[in-house]
């Protein structure tokens, strides 16, 4: 540890930016991925315990009650897109020829819209991933190439007057490394997670529309805001 710590006080001026960059990095990305991870554990939560409310819900007013007591729920935003279409069709009069394509375009641009804001800032975790071994690997070969500018000057070649600077090149690339893998595994897993929030949001836009065409005669008037209890 001693010899690693005295390696990056020795090093050059650009290779101490690096390995700083590179500290930097891993440090952004680890408190990404810690509260990224908290996000959406917390959106899947919400999204299944608004799933089983929307089926215990007797009918489409019952169902909307309940998902507004969760404002925060990813469904919530969906659901005010469909029922922002729905009342919209209503005054048209047309309501059972239009329900289905209309109100299911909503729903698909609400899904998208609430996936967007869970998948952002993905990209820099991403960004990390990619660019840290390069970024390393730039630091390994300024140090060798520092190296053997000093060796050329000192007219030796040894392992001795070698070993240091190589030793010091390469921990530039070790901590590129130490920076892309959890990144990698990181994105990965938020991936796969988003993707099965995904596949909720989809059933749940699939269930709201089936109701709300079991019941389309009953809501003439369209459906008020207020059984959402979203605040004015």
């Amino acid at each position: 540890m001693d010899s690693i710590i005295h390696a990056i006080l020795q090093a050059t001026l650009v290779s101490k930016a690096v390995l700083v960059l590179l500290v930097v990095m891993s440090l952004a990305s680890w408190s990404f991925m810690i509260g990224k991870w908290f996000t959406l554990r917390a959106a899947q939560r919400r999204s299944e315990a608004a799933l089983a409310k929307l089926d215990s819900a007797d009918d489409l007013i019952g169902a909307l009650r309940l998902l507004g007591e969760d404002k925060e729920c990813p469904f919530f935003g969906i659901a005010i897109r469909g029922v922002r279409e729905f009342n919209r069709i209503n005054k048209t009069g047309d309501a059972e020829k239009l329900l289905n394509d209309n109100v299911r375009r909503s729903l698909r641009y609400g899904i998208e819209e609430q996936m967007a804001k869970l998948k952002s800032p993905l990209f820099l975790l991403a960004t990390a991933a990619n660019t840290a071994p390069f970024i390393g690997l730039f630091g390994t070969v300024w140090g060798i190439m520092y190296s053997f500018q000093a060796i050329a000057l000192m007219k030796s070649v040894s392992l001795a007057t070698v070993a240091p600077g190589i030793a010091e090149a390469l921990i530039a690339t070790a901590m590129g490394l130490f920076v892309a893998i959890p990144a990698t595994l990181g994105y990965n897993i938020f991936r796969s997670r988003l993707s099965s929030i995904e596949g909720e949001c989809i059933n749940f836009a699939g269930i709201l529309l089936n109701r709300m065409q079991h019941e389309v005669n009953r809501h003439d008037g369209g459906i008020r805001f207020a059984d959402m209890r979203e605040a004015a």
